[in-house]
């Protein structure tokens, strides 16, 4: 292999790769992972949008949902086989799954399309972050990864600032080149992602610790009959009532998935999706489960935000991707602030528990909000939020990787991803059910509240106003009944009777980022287990707390 060398005949070390190699690789890995983060926070500014006119506002959990369903189980799998057949030609292959499903979602013609194209873009996304990693674990010393890490960094900071104003911008236009501007939030994913195939293509040549393990299609199948039915019953549980049949049955589905899961990977040992060994690391195991809960609250509340922002407070795409910078300076700063010192030291657990607080605090402000709150305290409590974010995960990575045998770090790697994303699917799909299943009644209820409201009984008591088909839409929320699957009506609507409407909203929000707050004191409980560990000196890796065996420690990097 070019540029390869060996210590031994049992365990490769790191290939050396030089400086002008390097940046050209790290360019097509950053092309991939932009094109991964923009296309998220691109559809967080245009999902309303998006929502209205392919008459689904209410639906666009799903959108989210098959998206996080496919890149979660295929996140595991991305970094098992790379192990097994090499980096290059499955980070090849999930670029492909990603641009070709961004071209479907461009042509959706509803949301039960839109939906199901974007579970061909998760086929994608799900090797695009865990291949980046373990090709860049592959290609530089430990000592040196958290430099070209902090980069990876970089560019999701990037693609959270452009994504939001981008997004709004194409949902702003009518048009554009003969299709709808929303279409090109998806359109935009093909030349960035043609460009980081080739530039792959030309300069990963190395693979390091290849596999002979076989792939665990049990593992992929399990997986699937625990996630599916489990998502299928928190999305539609508000509706079909949560003591259903069919609840409970798809409840029932999931867990009996989840049994045969873990079955599935105690016996394929080391070929398993998540290797078991793995999991003997306590930090390890233990900050994937911060990683699972703090995934679920934060991708939950966050998918709601934009709502907030673009209903509650009437601001269009282009103003609510613009009142999310905040977030994304202090994710950007948050990272910047921790990722060099934990490098160096290993301590991690004050950074933990400190952006764990930030994300709590961030989050219960959130749940502070109405329909008349000042949107400077949005921007403050999404820099809170940005900030813990920042130091949670970066932390959270440097961690895991800690401590991984060297034939584990492409699963081990992915099991970042798998976790945070297994934890964000779950969250994005309750958080919407149990907003779309309470938002009625807190719309009644808001409606009951302002009827003794002089301004809003005047509007009641003119037909010049009642009689308007925006107004008519509204007052059909007095008892609940009215349909969010296009909001575009409030656009029209008379202000004194919208008020309730929005307020009523604002209150269903509340229920959401009070349980996210919930579940961050979870993690923060959780986060409180692990101990810091130091890395050996001149390497950056973790000393385990025995001496290694003479084995192992000619397998070392």
């Amino acid at each position: 292999m070019d540029g390869t060398t060996m210590t031994d005949t049992t365990a490769p070390t790191t290939p050396v790769i030089d400086r002008r190699r390097m940046r050209l690789v790290m360019a097509g890995l950053m092309l991939g992972l932009f094109m991964s983060a923009l296309d998220q926070t691109i559809i967080s500014a245009a999902l309303r949008t998006i929502s209205d006119d392919l008459n689904g506002l209410s639906q666009q959990a799903w959108a989210n949902t098959s998206y996080m369903i496919t890149s979660v189980v295929t996140t595991a799998l991305y970094g098992k086989l790379s192990d097994i057949y090499g980096r290059r030609p499955l980070y090849v292959t999930a670029v492909a799954f990603f641009v070709a499903g961004s071209v479907l979602c461009g042509l959706a013609t509803s949301m039960v399309t839109l939906s199901v194209f974007r579970g061909v873009q998760g086929l994608g996304a799900g090797g695009l972050m865990s291949l980046a990693f373990a090709i860049l674990a592959d290609l530089l010393p430990p000592a040196e990864r958290g430099r070209y890490q902090a980069w990876f960094g970089a560019v999701f900071g990037v693609a959270a600032v452009v994504g939001p104003v981008v997004g709004g911008f194409f949902a702003g236009l009518d048009s554009f080149a003969g299709a709808a501007g929303w279409r090109w939030a998806f359109f935009i994913n093909v030349p960035v992602g043609l460009a980081a195939v080739l530039i792959i293509l030309s300069q990963v040549h190395v693979q390091s610790g290849r596999s002979s393990d076989k792939p665990d299609i049990a593992g992929v199948i399990t997986l699937v009959l625990f996630l599916v039915p489990l998502l299928f019953a928190v999305e539609e549980g508000s509706k079909w009532g949560w003591g259903s049949a069919g609840t409970l049955g798809l409840f029932a589905v999931g867990a009996v998935g989840l049994l045969l899961f873990l079955l599935a990977q105690r016996r394929a040992g080391g070929a398993a999706l998540l290797p078991t060994p793995m999991f003997r690391n306590p930090v390890f195991t233990l900050y994937n489960g911060v990683n699972t809960i703090v995934g679920a609250a934060v991708f939950g509340s966050l998918a709601v935000l934009p709502l907030y922002l673009q209903i509650v407070k009437g601001l269009s795409p282009t103003e609510a991707g613009l009142m999310l910078l905040p977030q994304t300076l202090g994710i950007i700063g948050g990272g910047r602030l921790c990722s060099a010192y934990v490098t160096r030291t290993g301590n991690f657990k004050g950074f933990m528990l400190l952006g764990i607080v930030l994300m709590m605090a961030g989050t219960f402000w959130f749940a502070t909000f109405g329909a008349d709150t000042a949107l400077w305290q949005a921007g403050a409590a999404a820099a809170a939020m940005g900030i813990g974010i920042g130091m949670c995960w970066q932390v959270m990575l440097v961690a895991i990787q800690r401590g991984l045998e060297p034939q584990y770090m492409g699963a081990g790697i992915g099991s970042f991803a798998f976790f945070r994303s297994i934890g964000g699917t779950v969250g994005i799909s309750a958080f919407f059910s149990l907003f779309f299943g309470t938002v009625g009644g807190r719309i009644a209820d808001a409606y009951a509240d302002a009827a003794t409201d002089p301004g809003f009984k005047a509007a009641l008591a003119d037909p010049a106003v009642t009689s308007q088909p925006a107004n008519q839409t509204l007052l059909a929320g007095r008892n609940g009944a009215v349909s969010l699957d296009d909001s575009s009506f409030l656009t029209h609507a008379d202000a004194r009777l919208a008020h309730p409407f929005l307020e009523g909203m604002a209150h269903a929000m509340q229920t959401v980022f009070l349980t996210s707050g919930a579940l961050l004191a979870l993690g923060l409980v959780l986060a409180l287990i692990p101990r810091d560990r130091r890395p050996e000196p001149g390497t950056g890796t973790t000393a385990p707390a025995t001496a290694p065996s003479p084995e192992k420690a000619a397998a070392a990097r």
